[in-house]
């Protein structure tokens, strides 16, 4: 079947939009149009090029995995409002876009599993910067629709077996990061010399989603919700609770290195993280 995919480059990139958008709606499983509420567990393509979302959205449902596919991040920004994606598969190069600034805006609030795209098997670059910014995985073009389903698969394998990791012992193992350890079971934080240091319920938390989610820019919106299940951050500023976490990790806390403001978003976490 994947031999018979038509490559982009051929007469079909010329077809309408609206084609590509109804062919997403086949794969997608559901009428994006109507009342209906969009299925769960669904792949989502954002790509411009509409052959390739063509052939990618054909390949899985082919395969029995529901995809559907956008053109730019306005696009993808609307299926966000709905059911979210299992995976996303994201192209790096999306016309007057960059798709690394798509992927620190859905890192900044998701941990949906992803995989880039690259156009170039030299452009080393962009593949390192994704994966620091918390790419899963990637694939260089040309690729085998092959190898992509089957690394789909597996980073979807990979998210549900660290739910029921978590779900089994939720507070199991902890995070080194510069030398310091955060144990979950026992809520204990070690500096880099082996001291304990004492944390609140909120500064706990809120370090928790740093650790979760390091060296991704988090909103203030998404640290409030991780964190909001404590009573005693839930009505003070994000802000606050960020300056006291820094004045027991930093040396200097007016000059942060660990916690750092992220213009126009809110706060990234910059050191290396290690859970164990």
């Amino acid at each position: 079947m994947e031999s018979q995919r038509r490559m982009p480059g051929s007469a079909e990139e010329s077809e309408s939009a609206s084609d590509d958008r109804a062919y997403g709606d086949r794969a997608y499983g559901g009428d994006r149009s109507g009342g209906n509420d969009p299925k769960a567990g669904y792949i989502l393509v954002v790509d411009d090029d509409p052959a390739m979302r063509r052939m990618v959205t054909g390949y899985f449902q082919d395969h029995d995995v529901p995809a559907s596919a956008v053109a730019n991040g306005q696009e993808m920004c609307r299926y966000f409002k709905g059911v979210h994606p299992s995976a996303i598969i994201l192209d790096l190069r999306l016309g007057q876009e960059n798709g690394l600034d798509l992927l620190r805006q859905i890192r900044s609030s998701s941990d949906v599993p992803i995989i880039i795209m690259t156009g170039h098997r030299r452009d080393e670059i962009d593949r390192v910067i994704g994966l620091e910014l918390g790419a899963d995985d990637y694939v260089t073009k040309p690729f085998s629709l092959r190898e992509l389903l089957a690394r789909v698969r597996a980073v979807l394998r990979r998210q549900e077996m660290g739910r029921a990791a978590r779900s089994r012992d939720p507070e199991r193992g902890g995070y080194r990061f510069g030398g310091w350890q955060l144990e979950r079971r026992a809520r204990q934080l070690l500096d880099p010399a082996g001291n304990a240091v004492s944390l609140t319920k909120g500064e706990y938390a809120l370090l928790l989603a740093f650790l979760d989610a390091p060296r991704r820019p988090l909103t203030r919106e998404h640290l409030l919700q991780a964190t909001r299940v404590h009573e005693d951050i839930f009505d003070r500023s994000i802000d606050v609770q960020v300056l006291r976490l820094r004045r027991k990790l930093e040396i200097d806390a007016s000059a942060p290195r660990v916690i750092q403001t992220e213009r126009g978003v809110g706060y990234v976490f910059t050191l290396a993280v290690e859970p164990f």
